[in-house]
């Protein structure tokens, strides 16, 4: 039997934006725990925003469990918070309202800043960088800094060797920002795993005395924010689709416009201005490779008699995954099949 640091995770009650929670058990197990094997666990909710003192109990259940190649024998356990009877969702568990679709894949791009000393990484004390330019995909000093590759490197590690289904990085468009891609099939694995990569982002930060930045507009002006478009596509989307159902689900998406901006993300009409990649808030819009409308459609998406995937580009990176899927297939849910 060998004793295992289980770091249980979930998100606390905080509102707009929930917070990450962590804590470690030590539990005996003859080889690396499964989920089955892992214990429902409880909380003080009175310190998270979940519950009064006088009734404090609540309850952690896991759902996903991975490797920490950062301790011995350690394992992350994202977890869903229940009510303390363990099977009721606590009023926050935003995983729960999610409909349940093994058929249902989504493909998320977190983008996020790096901050220290209360600016992004490369920014200087007074005043700005050079503009907007040579920051994508860049290399070199003077376009991506040192300390930056070497997190985001080291988080992509982190995160292979947790099992997550991580599918790459890049710098982003504004100086000190980033994005990671997780994809997921099933209705809940890749939200799941985006909390997850977002916790080893944050807790790996903690040594470079740096701050994960994941306001959608941290600076103003004439620099991108930071989104984290959602990709998706259903069993019907993959294999049928057409034309037809197509401009139906758009018409879905249309009608529901104000639902989907509403959990997409806090502050995000500081964003969706119409510039920067972006389409206005109280607009959506659907176009052909269009990185400014709401929902941009792939060529192979067309060239494919519309089959495939669509990106809704409105949520933003301080959105909760688990509301943005939740959100999508309830709209997909909305349109009948030929």
């Amino acid at each position: 039997m060998a004793k295992y640091k289980l770091e249980y995770i979930w998100l606390d009650g905080y509102t707009p934006v929930p917070n990450l929670r962590s804590k470690t058990q030590v539990k005996e197990f003859d080889s690396f725990p499964s989920l089955e094997q892992l214990p429902i666990w409880g909380f003080d909710g009175s310190s998270t925003m979940q519950a009064e003192g006088r009734s404090s109990d609540c309850m952690l259940k896991p759902v996903s469990v991975h490797p920490d190649s950062t301790r011995r024998n350690g394992v992350l356990v994202m977890c869903e918070v229940m009510m303390p009877d363990g099977t009721t969702p606590h009023p926050t568990n935003t995983r729960a309202t999610i409909l349940d679709d093994p058929g249902a894949w989504f493909g998320f791009e977190q983008e996020y800043f790096l901050y220290q000393d209360g600016r992004p990484l490369g920014f200087p004390a007074e005043g700005y960088p050079a503009p907007q330019g040579p920051y994508y995909c860049g290399a070199g000093f003077k376009a991506v800094g040192d300390i930056a590759r070497q997190i985001v490197e080291e988080h992509l590690d982190l995160c292979l060797d947790a099992g997550i289904n991580h599918e790459g990085i890049n710098a982003e468009v504004a100086k000190g920002q980033w994005e990671f891609q997780i994809f997921g099939k099933g209705s809940k694995r890749a939200a799941d795993e985006v909390w997850v990569a977002r916790y080893i982002l944050n807790r790996l930060c903690e040594k470079y005395s740096i701050d994960v930045e994941y306001h959608c507009k941290p600076i103003r002006g004439d620099w991108n924010g930071s989104g984290m478009h959602a990709n998706f596509s259903t069993d019907y989307l993959r294999e049928k689709g057409g034309k037809t159902y197509f401009e139906a689900l758009m018409a879905a998406f249309a009608e529901n416009m104000e639902e989907h901006v509403a959990v997409y993300g806090p502050d995000n009409h500081l964003r969706l201005t119409g510039l920067h990649e972006t389409q206005s808030i109280d607009k959506f819009t659907y176009g052909l490779a269009d990185r400014g409308s709401s929902i941009r459609i792939p060529h192979s998406f067309v060239n494919n008699d519309y089959k495939g995937y669509l990106e809704d580009r409105r949520p933003n990176s301080q959105g909760d995954p688990y509301q943005i899927a939740s959100r999508i297939l309830k709209t997909i849910s909305e349109v009948p099949t030929p």
